[in-house]
């Protein structure tokens, strides 16, 4: 995630547990997460944009290709 970076993040409160999932804006990558419901907001976004950031990471350095 490099350059202007916009990620937008979401919030669902199912019970006792809140699903946070982080949409990054230019590629539409989507990951999400699940945590307990009395935990911060702000703990679940870091989370969530550092588990985007490595799925980002991941798939840009996936080679390509045949190696021989």
């Amino acid at each position: 995630m490099a350059g202007n970076d916009e990620v937008y993040v979401e919030y669902h409160r199912i019970g006792q547990i809140v699903k946070a999932t982080a949409i990054d804006a230019n590629t539409g990558v989507e990951v999400s997460i699940q945590g307990p419901a009395n935990l911060p907001q702000e703990h679940l976004r870091r989370v969530v944009v550092a588990k985007l950031r490595y799925v980002l990471a991941k798939r840009r350095n996936k080679p390509r290709g045949i190696l021989a």
